[in-house]
C-alpha cells in the first residue's frame, strides 16, 4: 500500500460556479469547526464540511512561516500544499476553498498582509489570531498578547482590510478581557476596522480548556455590535459540543453563530444532528482513507486519530485498546491497510463532494448565498512565484447554512 493511491483517469472539465463571495451572511446562522494547530488538517476539515459545518477555519499559521513557504499543487487531486524545509505545513483542496477561513497568527501589519497575499488565492477568508494563550504565539507577541496592545490589534486588521480584494473577507478571534467593560471597550474598536465577523471565545487569556467558558457575558457583547449598525457577525466559541448544543447557545447569546473546537477533534461529524458513533468503525476507515489520498503526513493522521471519541454502540472498551495500540505501533499507511479498508480515498473525497453538491441544491431553492468563486484565482501574490491552480475535478457548490 504506497503513500497516496490515484486514479489515472484524467480530470473531468470543470464547470465554473456563477458565484460572488462571502460576506458577514455567510458568517450567519452556522455551526463552524474551530482553527486548531494539528488537529485542523485538510481531512478533518473536509469531513466537517462533509457533516454540516458551515465554514471551516484552518490551523494557525505564522506570518514568517508562510512566507518562507513553496506552493505545490497535486496535479491529480488539486490539493495544494505550502511546504517548508521537510514537509507541508498548511494544505487545502479546491472542495473546500469557498468555506474556508486562513487564520494568521502575526503581530505586524505588514508580514500579515504579506502572508494574506500568498495564500489568499486558495481561500476566502483571512482571520487573525487574537485568542490564542500558548506560549509559542504570546512570546512573539501574537495570539491573545494582542489583547493588550489594542492600537497594533487594530492596525493589523486595518491594514489587512485595505489590502485584501473585496472577494476575501477579513475577521478576528478574541477571547474576553478579565473586566466587560474593557472587552466592550475592545470590541468597540475592532469592529470599526472593517472586519466581516468577530469570534468571541469565552474565556479570558489567563483561563483553560477546564474552566467553564463565561457565556453569560456574550449576550450583552452580540446586543453592543447589533447596536452598531455595523453588519458583523459575532460568533460563539467555547464549550460547544455538537449540533443540539450549538442550538442551545445561541438562544442563551443570541450569537449569530457558533464554533466548535474540542468536539469536532473528539468527533468531526459533530455538525450533524446524528454524529457517528462506533467511531472505530464509521470514522477511523475513512480517515485513513482521504488522509492518504490528500497526503496528509501519517504522523498528522495518527495524532489526529487519537484524539476521536464518541459514543459506542457495538465497539467494547477492550477493541479500542487494541485498535489504539495497533495504530500507535504503526509506521505507515501500509501499516494500517486493513483497517482502512478496500475503498480508496479518491471514492472518499468523491463522496464529499457529493455532499456539498447536494447542499447546492437545496441552496438553489433558497436566497444565494454567494462564496469566493472556485476554481478561479484571485489575485496572484507579487512575487510570489506560485503556479496557476490545475482544474480540479469537480464543480464547486455554494455554501449551506446548517443548524
Amino acid at each position: 500500500m504506497s503513500r497516496r493511491a490515484h486514479s489515472a483517469s484524467p480530470a473531468r472539465p470543470v464547470k465554473r460556479a456563477k458565484l460572488d463571495h462571502l460576506t458577514s451572511e455567510d458568517f450567519k446562522d452556522g455551526i463552524f469547526l474551530a482553527p486548531m494547530v494539528r488537529s485542523g488538517a485538510l481531512p478533518t476539515r473536509l469531513l466537517a464540511l462533509k457533516y454540516g459545518a458551515k465554514l471551516v477555519w484552518g490551523p494557525e499559521m505564522v506570518d514568517k512561516a508562510i512566507l518562507h513557504a513553496t506552493r505545490q499543487v497535486d496535479p491529480v487531486t488539486g490539493i495544494v500544499s505550502y511546504v517548508g524545509n521537510t514537509r507541508a505545513m498548511f494544505q487545502c483542496s479546491p472542495l473546500e476553498k469557498p468555506y474556508l477561513i486562513y487564520q494568521i497568527g502575526s503581530a505586524d501589519p505588514d508580514l500579515a498582509v504579506q502572508a494574506a497575499k500568498k495564500v489568499m488565492q486558495d481561500v476566502s477568508g483571512i482571520d487573525l489570531n487574537c485568542g490564542c494563550p500558548k506560549p509559542f504565539s504570546t512570546h512573539a507577541g501574537m495570539g491573545s498578547a494582542l489583547l493588550n496592545t489594542p492600537d497594533l490589534l487594530c492596525s493589523i486588521l486595518t491594514a489587512l482590510r485595505e489590502a485584501m480584494p473585496p472577494e476575501i473577507t477579513v475577521s478576528a478571534k478574541i477571547r474576553m478581557l478579565p473586566s466587560q467593560e474593557d472587552t466592550l471597550n475592545l470590541v468597540e474598536r475592532i469592529i470599526n476596522t472593517g472586519i466581516s465577523a468577530l469570534t468571541v471565545h469565552c474565556r479570558t487569556r489567563t483561563m483553560r480548556d477546564r474552566d467553564p467558558a463565561m457565556i453569560e457575558r456574550l449576550r450583552d457583547i452580540v446586543e453592543f455590535v447589533e447596536k452598531s449598525g455595523k453588519d458583523i457577525a459575532v460568533i460563539e466559541n467555547g464549550d460547544c459540543k455538537g449540533y443540539e448544543d450549538a442550538k442551545r447557545i445561541r438562544e442563551l447569546t443570541g450569537a449569530h453563530s457558533v464554533m466548535i473546537a474540542r468536539g469536532a477533534e473528539a468527533n468531526p461529524s459533530c455538525f450533524s444532528p446524528n454524529p457517528l458513533v462506533d467511531v472505530d468503525k464509521t470514522l477511523y476507515p475513512a480517515y485513513f482513507r482521504l488522509a492518504k489520498y490528500t497526503g496528509n503526513h501519517f504522523s498528522l493522521t495518527k495524532f489526529c486519530i487519537n484524539q476521536f471519541a464518541g459514543a459506542f454502540v457495538n465497539t467494547t472498551k477492550s477493541d479500542m485498546t487494541k485498535l489504539r495500540g495497533r495504530i500507535a505501533r504503526a509506521k505507515n499507511y501500509d501499516d494500517v491497510a486493513d483497517i482502512a479498508g478496500v475503498w480508496t480515498g479518491e471514492q472518499e473525497y468523491k463522496e464529499i463532494e457529493d455532499a456539498l453538491r447536494a447542499r447546492s441544491i437545496h441552496e438553489a431553492q433558497e436566497p444565494s448565498q454567494p462564496v469566493t468563486p472556485c476554481f478561479t484565482e484571485n489575485p496572484e501574490p507579487p512575487g510570489s512565484g506560485a503556479p496557476e491552480s490545475p482544474h480540479a475535478t469537480s464543480p464547486c457548490p455554494p455554501p449551506y447554512a446548517s443548524g
